[in-house]
């Protein structure tokens, strides 16, 4: 019997979550996750699996090393019409990750914050989440990624109309993914130029 589809979500911005992962469930789909946002879908009663749990690998250094694993890379880039990869995969056990939903740590909001010291800032430079959409929105051919709760709506009509994305959708998900992760460098960027030592 084939592994169920998964489903890997990691949310600062928590909008219309719930009820998200509440349809991926009813899809099929296993859904995997992190730190508060695991626990916000745990305490809404919907069934997920800590990401330390299905890596065998736990979270460390206060949860600034999470995502980064193969386990969890390997099933977003691997691809799924290449045989090595998948040959790869399956000595590996490293099981397909079909969707992403991941916006990252609040940035911008945190620095413009009074007082905000550099250390403050540095802590809410997000690390994982901008490696997960960059692998996910690079395998646009297998992968569906969000990053804006106002895409989801969209990608659940198509999952329940179809049992899958479309390719242009996809496509149109994966280049807001790299807009996001420019803005998020140069917001990065513009702060520490202005910081002196």
């Amino acid at each position: 019997m084939a592994n169920k589809r998964k489903a890997l979500i990691s949310v600062t911005d928590k909008s219309g979550i719930t009820e998200l992962a509440q349809e991926l469930t009813s899809l099929g789909f296993e859904i995997l996750s992190t730190g508060g946002t695991a626990k916000a879908l745990q305490s809404a009663g919907i069934p997920v699996t800590e990401v330390s749990a299905y890596t065998g690998f736990p979270e460390i250094m206060d949860g600034r090393v999470k995502t980064l694993q193969p386990k969890i890379h390997g099933g977003l880039l691997g691809r799924r019409n290449d045989l090595k990869h998948q040959e790869q995969m399956k000595t590996l056990g490293i099981d397909p990750i079909d969707l992403l939903i991941v916006n990252l740590y609040a940035f911008e909001k945190t620095v413009a914050k009074p007082g905000c010291t550099l250390e403050e800032a540095i802590e809410n430079i997000d690390i994982g989440g901008p490696a997960l959409l960059r692998a996910a929105a690079k395998n646009f051919e297998d992968v569906t990624v969000l990053t804006d709760p106002a895409d989801y709506p969209k990608v659940l009509t198509e999952l329940k109309s179809s049992g899958n994305t479309s390719k242009a959708t996809r496509f149109y998900l994966a280049k807001k993914v790299y807009a996001l992760t420019h803005h998020y460098d140069e917001a990065i960027t513009r702060y520490l130029e202005d910081v002196i030592f």
